[in-house]
């Protein structure tokens, strides 16, 4: 057996340029950071390709993106790559956390190992950008700047050794991206609401899908709100499409207290999660 685990991200900055290109998706500029939250991926050789999963909901059929990372590598490979699979779900789904396209690049990484096949990571990035934007991102999950429609992927070296503690807050809905992205133009600002750029050491945190995912769901807008107003908080912002929203803290001990008062003030079935940001600038 082998086992790998497939971090989450959030979106540090997110940018997005208004004209949309002939393929349909938008250009974007996205500053992408990992976090200490995992999903975990066990691989076993089999007969044939199969996925079990332990959150109901999550498909396990070909429509899963761990089954699509299989057949992309052996479009490439030629031959088939019988894995017996097993996910254990820790990232939510909906979140803006990109949960499903770490655990499709982490597949890649995966099956490249096992069978010894030593694909450069060129030839990854080009399959991780046939399953998805954020795919290849996590072949190489350090802080990176993402452009195109997000898989174009560059490290950002000056930001290898920052971190932060940061809290997750995420409610039992999720925000699918293509909603989010179709109120870019029609969408309007809530009074009140911040949205303008926020400057936490020498990064500006931005996030042009707030104003139409705020519009839809303004429970995400108090929630912005709300933790821009707690002891502690550097920044607060809503990772990718959301339904995420997290802040930036001075210590660990401060983000874990806004868990806490979150369940309590806003909403007690909340998904949290304290932790940090680019773990591995620590290790």
């Amino acid at each position: 057996m082998s086992t790998y685990q497939a971090p989450a991200k959030i979106n540090l900055s997110l940018r997005v340029q208004n004209k949309v290109r002939e393929d349909g998706y938008h250009n974007v500029d996205i500053l992408m950071a990992p976090i200490d939250l995992y999903d975990t991926l066990d691989f076993h050789n089999s007969r044939t390709t199969t996925i079990k999963c332990d959150t109901p909901g999550v498909p396990t059929d070909e429509s899963n993106l761990v089954f699509k990372a299989v057949r992309e590598f052996e479009k490439v490979y030629g031959r088939k790559a019988k894995q017996r699979i097993t996910l254990t779900k820790r990232i939510p789904h909906g979140a803006g956390l990109g949960g499903g396209s770490s655990d499709a690049a982490f597949t890649l990484l995966a099956i490249n190992e096992i069978l010894g096949t030593n694909y450069e990571l060129e030839e990854l990035s080009t399959m991780a950008a046939a399953l998805g934007s954020d795919v290849p991102y996590f072949l190489t999950p350090t802080i990176c700047r993402c452009k195109g429609r997000g898989e174009i992927v560059t490290p950002v070296p000056e930001l290898a050794r920052w971190s932060s503690p940061i809290v997750l807050l995420k409610p039992a809905f999720g925000v699918s991206t293509p909603t989010a992205y179709k109120g870019l133009t029609c969408s309007k600002r809530i009074k009140g609401i911040s949205y303008g750029p926020q400057k936490v050491d020498d990064i500006t945190l931005v996030n042009d899908l707030e104003r139409p995912v705020f519009a839809k769901f303004p429970i995400l807008a108090r929630m912005k709100h709300w933790l821009l107003e707690q002891p502690g908080t550097r920044a607060a912002l809503m990772s990718g499409s959301g339904s995420t929203m997290f802040a930036l803290t001075e210590t660990p001990e401060q983000a874990a207290e806004i868990a806490v008062r979150a369940k309590a003030e806003l909403d007690p079935t909340l998904f949290t999660h304290c932790g940090t940001v680019n773990p591995r600038s620590q290790a």
